[in-house]
C-alpha cells in the first residue's frame, strides 16, 4: 500500500501549494509515475430534483442505478455510488478517461441527468490506478471519502512555516497508508476549492473524521477536510 501511495503522496502535499501545473511538470519529468488522469463527476440536485418520501426509491433513481451499475462493469466507470450525508452532493462517479467530452456524454446518459433530476459537476483528477473492477455490483460497503479544500489560513507563498507543514503532511499520508487505513488518494487537476480526495476503509465516520485531524496542513488550516460516507460496491476498493 506504501509504494501505491507514494506519488500520489508527493502530489497531495504540492496541491496545497499554488499550483497543479507544477505536480503536471514534475510527473512528466519522472517516467517512473504511474498517476493517469480520471474524470470526477459530482452528482448534485437538479432542477427537477425532489427529495425522496416514506423510504420509497423513485422510478428514476432505480433506473439511475442500473445505469451505474452497467458503466462500472463495462469498465467506463472505475467506481460510483451515493453520498450519505449531504442534501448538496447525491453521489460520486469516477470515469476511466481522461477526455471531459467523453464523461461528459456518459453522464448525459444517466436517467438522472437526462431528466434534470441531477446535475453532473466534472474534474479532472489523478491517481494510481489502485481501484479493481468488482465481481458484481450487487453487494455494498461504506467507505468515507475527505474532500481536501483550501482552508481559511491557505495562501500561495512558500515559506520555510509551509515548506514545514508539506513535510509533516507527507509524512502522515504514509502514516495512514502504512496502517491500511487510507486505500485511494489523488489530486484534482483544475486549481480550484477541491485540491484532492482521500478514501478510508475504517469502520466509522467518526474514525475517519479523527484520522482527518491528524493532518498537519488541516491543524495548520491550510487545508480542511469535507469528510463523507460513500456506499460503493465491494471489491473495487484495495
Amino acid at each position: 500500500m506504501k509504494k501505491q501511495l507514494l506519488i500520489n503522496v508527493v502530489l497531495l502535499a504540492a496541491s496545497a501549494l499554488p499550483s497543479f501545473a507544477q505536480t503536471q511538470n514534475q510527473q512528466a519529468a519522472d517516467p517512473a509515475s504511474k498517476l493517469i488522469q480520471f474524470q470526477m463527476a459530482l452528482i448534485k440536485p437538479g432542477p427537477k430534483f425532489t427529495a425522496p418520501t416514506g423510504g420509497e426509491m423513485p422510478p428514476v433513481v432505480k433506473e439511475h442505478v442500473t445505469y451505474a451499475k452497467s458503466l462500472i462493469m463495462s469498465g467506463k466507470a472505475v467506481i460510483a455510488g451515493p453520498i450519505q450525508n449531504d442534501k448538496e452532493l447525491l453521489g460520486i462517479y469516477i470515469f476511466r478517461t481522461k477526455s471531459a467530452d467523453e464523461a461528459r456524454e456518459w453522464l448525459k446518459a444517466d436517467p438522472l441527468i437526462g431528466t434534470e433530476f441531477a446535475i453532473g459537476e466534472l474534474h479532472p483528477w489523478w491517481s494510481e490506478d489502485v481501484m479493481k473492477k468488482p465481481e458484481s455490483t450487487d453487494q455494498m460497503m461504506t467507505a468515507y471519502l475527505a474532500f481536501l479544500v483550501r482552508g481559511d489560513k491557505w495562501t500561495p507563498e512558500k515559506t520555510p512555516q509551509t515548506a514545514e507543514i508539506q513535510k509533516g503532511h507527507m509524512a502522515n499520508i504514509l502514516r495512514l497508508a502504512e496502517m491500511k487505513k487510507l486505500v485511494v488518494a489523488g489530486p484534482f487537476g483544475d486549481d480550484g476549492r477541491l485540491r484532492g480526495i482521500f478514501v478510508f476503509r475504517v469502520d466509522s465516520l467518526e474514525e475517519a473524521r479523527a484520522l482527518t485531524l491528524t493532518d498537519p496542513a488541516v491543524k495548520a488550516g491550510r487545508l480542511a477536510m469535507e469528510l463523507h460516507p460513500w456506499v460503493v460496491p465491494v471489491g473495487i476498493l484495495p
